[in-house]
């Protein structure tokens, strides 16, 4: 991984960030907002690898723990597994078809809402998972799933684009 692809791994994270914080709160239907962090998570695993998707996935839950966690580390460990799992089907999958990402961020995104369901609520004998399936992970799935059709051709884009320029500079190099 060169200098310039983690930039701008880090630049796409600090704007995920922001932009799911900030405009997508504001944008909320029902409280419900896109998880812009597992949209690029789950997004840049799919296109790298698992070693990139685990530690974009551990510095985006770092980033959550720091600001909202009440522990730190919860959300790190949570983004991590599922950067590493979406991770290890990029030599499976082409990643430039955009169906096969949206549906694997989908998934991800719904893992994510149940193992916080469970780890958050079930622990404390709340049991009514079809409140919070129907109410939280289900419309946050499919609003995340919606954004995500926008935001993977740019994640996709900068990335190949990246590629490219470290074709380049081998070619010179060689």
């Amino acid at each position: 991984m060169n200098f310039r692809r983690v930039i701008t791994n880090f630049i796409f994270l600090l704007i995920s960030f922001i932009l799911q914080t900030t405009v997508f709160r504001a944008l909320d239907f029902g409280n419900i907002a896109p998880n812009l962090l597992m949209i690029f998570v789950a997004s840049s695993a799919f296109i790298k690898g698992d070693k990139t998707g685990l530690l974009l996935g551990f510095f985006s839950g770092l980033l959550v723990d720091i600001f909202f966690g009440t522990y730190l580390g919860f959300f790190a460990l949570i983004y991590m597994y599922i950067g590493f799992i979406v991770g290890k089907f990029h030599e499976v999958f082409f990643s430039q078809n955009i169906a096969i990402p949206i549906i694997f961020i989908t998934f991800a995104d719904f893992i994510f809402g149940f193992i916080c369901y469970v780890l958050m609520f079930l622990f404390r004998n709340k049991y009514d998972i079809g409140y919070y399936m129907v109410n939280v992970i289900i419309p946050e799935m499919v609003y995340t799933a919606l954004v995500a059709i926008f935001y993977y051709p740019v994640i996709l884009h900068f990335n190949n684009r990246i590629d490219e320029i470290e074709e380049r500079n081998a070619k010179k190099f060689v």
